[in-house]
């Protein structure tokens, strides 16, 4: 014996849909404030500790890189051939300020893992907003290719550089930022 439904699916030609929140331009301010100070009290000029049994500075820890210091590169490089190594850690950048966005790292050329990855969407909807409100706005990509060829090795550093500029578009980082571009 089939039971039958108390209230049949009713097939509306009408949907509601709830609209998109928008951040307003002063929460955007706020939001990429917060990021800067941060980011600022990581730069390169602030003194560290050093190792006093360090025979020779490691190319590959995290104090050496300065993703501000690279040569930055426009997003339409994905349009031109492959250039660089394969391996590799890549930094998003909104130059403006500057704000580093988004870190990660590939054994793939840049333009492979480019391709596939969500962070296209942030950065779309990072952009949109900032058109919204007439602010500028200046996305950029830098690649160092002193990455270490071992996977283990570059996901360890790749996670160190994350926790330590705490970039608000990886996914480690949203618990202090949020995620007002994604998901």
């Amino acid at each position: 014996m089939k039971q039958l439904e108390l209230f049949p699916q009713f097939q509306s030609q009408y949907s509601v849909t709830s609209p998109a929140l928008v951040m307003s331009s002063e929460r955007l301010h706020s939001w990429k404030q917060r990021i800067l100070e941060h980011q600022q009290s990581q730069g390169a000029d602030q003194p560290r500790q050093g190792n006093l049994f360090e025979l020779a500075p490691n190319p590959c820890n995290t104090d050496s890189i300065d993703p501000f210091t690279l040569e930055l590169h426009n997003l339409s490089f994905c349009e031109k051939p492959d250039w660089g190594d394969r391996t590799c850690l890549y930094f998003v950048i909104d130059n403006e300020l500057p704000l580093l966005l988004y870190i990660g790292e590939t054994d793939r050329t840049p333009k492979q893992r480019w391709m596939s990855h969500d962070c296209h969407k942030y950065i779309a909807n990072y952009i949109e907003l900032h058109r919204r409100y007439s602010l500028n706005v200046s996305v950029a990509i830098a690649f160092w290719y002193g990455a270490p060829s071992n996977r283990k090795q570059r996901l360890q550093l790749e996670l160190e550089l994350i926790y330590k500029w705490k970039s608000p578009f990886n996914k480690e980082c949203w618990q202090w930022w949020g995620q007002p571009f994604g998901k």
